[in-house]
């Protein structure tokens, strides 16, 4: 027996061994390759293409659509769009998925498109409403495990989809619609905010990280085969956007899903909100009762939990303020959001301000507050709208130095920081950031708010996906002539 469990043990540490090493190889070849189409590299090429006025086919376009120039008129012809997210943004409590969701589709909505969104709503929440009467909302209660009940929206989109005109495309945020329900409808796209693959990355940090009191994680055998399994059922989804640039390499050159059916739409947020606006700032500094005798104001916001780097940067922040008297007491860290490590930021001393979730107008005033906006996540999946809210805003940006961030936000030193997942790499940026001192970062803020303006606004956005929902139904919308 006991010879049984070794053979069989080894034969488990054999199969993950060869399941890794593989990955592993996939994943240098897609970082010699993704190396290439990293923002500096291909804005090369995108300029040659444009000189050249060549027609560009978009199915087979190899970088983000954010890029490209859509025109700004709503197109002549009216799409009937059905949505599939598993749950609807209410007030502050939002992921970015949710976030996502909101944003585009109601960007859309006011370009005139037809939208039909499937989604959850539980008995006790009040629903919000807008003032669109082409956003239509198609209710139903969670499973208990908070999703989507596929054979109840299945329904719904039968029942819709033979009322009227049938739908001119179908459009799931993540597994909103199920790959089950999925392969059968050519006229899909899939939003992906996050990959197992990518989730790798951050079990192979968060137990970097571990102190030696922790329970060792037992979750990387899992996480591989999640990998193979998603491998195997990404491909029953017609068409994939990606919201990174590594994101889209991985899909194409990992998942091994052909190049056009994977297209890299990049995130983005409300321009008209998160803008520079100086008033904003000193109104929202003078409601928390903020020195204006303090050099440097730091902004934190997201969720306030472990994965989200928190016990990085508290750390970071606990031996700094020991470490160096005068910088705790000309520095301001303002927390915004909600989560575990709230009530720990208040230890730290009273220039730490932590605010609770704001609703999006008091976030538009708290990045208008703040000099440089610090991410500190340990998750590489996704693409956080933090950041690119903050940027939008005319903030530098600092963050943790993950494939979706340096390929797509922070690719270079003109906008902002990067740093290693370790305490000693992160208190050394925040050295760097506070020796840097204001008009630095005011000159990292202007290059971060061009860089948001070309990428990162909701129009941007709104306008690629339009753009592809329209190429599904119809050829000739896949065609780009600058």
């Amino acid at each position: 027996m006991a010879k049984d469990q070794i053979v069989s043990t080894m034969f488990r540490f054999h199969t993950l061994y060869c399941i890794i090493a593989t990955l592993s190889v996939f994943s240098f070849i897609s970082i010699i390759c993704w190396c290439q189409f990293s923002s500096k590299c291909y804005s090369m090429n995108i300029i040659m293409m444009q000189k050249a006025k060549e027609s560009i086919d978009l199915l087979t376009f190899p970088y983000a659509w954010n890029l490209l120039s859509f025109p700004a008129d709503p197109p002549s012809q009216i799409l009937k769009i059905g949505v599939f997210v598993k749950k609807w943004p209410h007030r502050s409590h939002a992921g970015g998925l949710e976030r996502h969701a909101l944003t585009l589709h109601l960007a859309l909505a006011k370009r005139g498109h037809e939208l039909h969104i499937f989604t959850t709503s539980s008995p006790n929440c009040t629903f919000p409403t807008y003032p669109f009467p082409n956003l239509v909302f198609h209710l139903s209660r969670p499973t208990s495990g908070g999703y989507l009940d596929q054979a109840v929206v299945w329904e719904q989109l039968r029942a819709q989809n033979s009322t009227g005109r049938p739908f001119d495309v179908i459009h799931t945020e993540s597994v909103g619609l199920l790959h089950t329900r999925a392969k059968n409808v050519p006229n899909l796209a899939v939003s992906w905010h996050g990959i197992a693959y990518e989730t790798i990355h951050s079990d192979i940090i968060q137990e970097l990280l571990r102190s030696p009191e922790e329970r060792q994680a037992t979750m990387m055998t899992e996480r591989a085969m999640k990998v193979v399994e998603e491998v195997r059922f990404f491909q029953r989804y017609s068409h994939h956007v990606a919201t990174s640039d590594h994101a889209g390499d991985v899909l194409k050159r990992i998942y091994m899903i052909p190049e056009e059916r994977v297209h890299i739409i990049l995130n983005g947020v409300d321009e008209e909100i998160f803008r520079p606006e100086l008033s904003l700032g000193i109104d929202f500094k003078q409601k928390f009762g903020i020195s204006k005798s303090r050099s440097l104001v730091l902004g934190i916001a997201g969720r306030l939990v472990k994965d989200k780097g928190h016990p990085l940067i508290h750390e970071a922040l606990k031996q700094i303020f020991m470490e160096k008297n005068k910088f705790q007491q000309s520095v301001t860290v303002l927390v915004a959001g909600d989560g575990p490590w709230g009530a720990r930021y208040k230890d730290l001393g009273a220039n730490i301000f932590v605010l609770g979730p704001l609703e999006q107008a008091q976030l538009a005033k708290f990045y208008n507050a703040i000099d440089i906006f610090v991410n500190p996540t340990l998750r590489a999946q996704g693409l956080d709208h933090t950041l690119l809210e903050a940027m939008l805003s005319g903030k530098p940006v600092m963050a943790t130095r993950v494939a979706s961030i340096t390929g797509s936000v922070i690719v270079g030193p003109e906008s902002g920081y990067t740093f290693s997942p370790s305490v000693e790499s992160l208190k050394k940026t925040l050295y760097k950031v506070w020796n840097d001192g204001r008009v630095v970062l005011e000159n990292k803020g202007k290059a971060a708010r061009q860089r948001g303006l070309q990428l990162f606004t909701a129009t941007k956005m709104a306008a690629a996906y339009e753009r592809l929902f329209l190429c599904i139904g119809r050829e000739q919308y896949c065609k780009y002539q600058k």
